[in-house]
């Protein structure tokens, strides 16, 4: 069988991975590059760069990446759609919850496969803690808690933290939990002189009774990328940096110091560092994408729910703005 013929527009830092994980997956080829600004990190090799996605549909696509910046996902994304080329976007899916629900309107009524990179859910010790949590192996989930900190990343000059970094965290939640936001209250805050925010602390609840908690921010000099999932049975901390995961256990056996009981509230158990497979999660999300468009399997992050996900961005922002607390509308 012939590889699937891959386009990829937008050659940044994102497009240089994209170009190097799609030229190693076996099945697919990279067959046309484009970026209106050149290829400042080399990646088109022996391609000519082209200079717009009308030229990338000509070269004859089944399947195309974008990694363009948010506030042109729209328009490249209904591009590709009329075209009929099934499409991987980054996240978030566009730059307003109005333009991402044209995307999931134009891919659906073209039969085509839309996807949204929220690569997070291809990471390693996410991926196992999902099948640990579905295996009952935590019990009843009580919270789901992430910190995602790091330094402000100059390329990203469009949208603020919420939209960019809190979007990861607001996808993996739901998926972890699977369940969808109800609510949510935010407070922002913007340091760096530049005219989106760059601080978020926000708080939710789940449609299944699930309580959530995100700190997310561009002004720390270190990184983060924690999750930690809470329940009945202990919890896990899953480190996507490092793509660790541990395992809290809720001890069986009492303590004998009563002081130090009472304060605990739970006993401590045995800690874990599981051992689990660590393939890298941008090969993982394109072979993915690329049996979905085969008809094999359907695990990409669809277009609805990078919708989904764009929506309670969207919430956290009005939150912080009227300082009360918002609920999520359906999509």
């Amino acid at each position: 069988m012939a590889n699937l013929r891959v386009g990829l527009i937008g050659l940044g830092m994102m497009g240089r991975h994209h170009a190097r994980v799609i030229r190693e997956v076996e099945g697919i080829e990279l067959v046309a590059v484009a970026d209106s600004y050149g290829d400042p990190h080399g990646v088109a090799k022996e391609l000519k760069v082209l200079s717009s996605v009308e030229e990338l549909i000509a070269a004859g696509l089944d399947m195309a990446v974008a990694a363009v910046p948010t506030g042109m996902h729209e328009e490249v994304g209904l591009a590709l759609a009329a075209a009929g080329i099934h499409t991987l976007v980054e996240k978030p899916i566009a730059a307003s919850a109005d333009a991402g629900q044209r995307m999931v309107e134009a891919f659906a009524a073209k039969g085509l496969i839309g996807a949204v990179g929220h690569i997070e859910r291809f990471n390693p010790a996410l991926q196992s803690l999902r099948k640990r949590i579905a295996n009952g192996e935590l019990g009843d989930v009580y919270q789901i808690a992430t910190r995602r900190q790091g330094p402000f990343p100059s390329r990203i000059a469009d949208v603020g933290v919420v939209k960019d970094l809190g979007t990861h965290d607001i996808d993996l939640t739901a998926w972890l939990a699977q369940s969808r936001f109800e609510t949510i209250y935010a407070r922002t805050t913007t340091r760096s002189g530049r005219p989106h925010e760059d601080m978020v602390t926000a708080t939710g609840q789940l449609d299944n009774g699930v309580i959530t908690n995100h700190l997310v921010n561009w002004l720390s000099p270190m990184k983060e990328r924690l999750t930690i999932v809470t329940g009945e049975k202990g919890a896990f901390v899953a480190d996507t940096v490092t793509a660790d995961l541990t395992f809290f256990e809720n001890g069986t056996v009492a303590t004998e110091w009563e002081s130090m009981a009472a304060f605990r509230g739970v006993s401590e158990g045995n800690v874990t560092r599981l051992a689990i497979p660590k393939p890298e999660p941008l090969r993982t999300e394109h072979e993915a994408f690329r049996d979905a468009v085969l008809g094999l399997r359907s695990d990409v992050v669809t277009m609805q729910e990078g919708l989904d996900t764009l929506l309670v961005a969207e919430a956290v922002l009005r939150s912080a703005d009227s300082g009360q607390m918002v609920r999520v509308p359906a999509s």
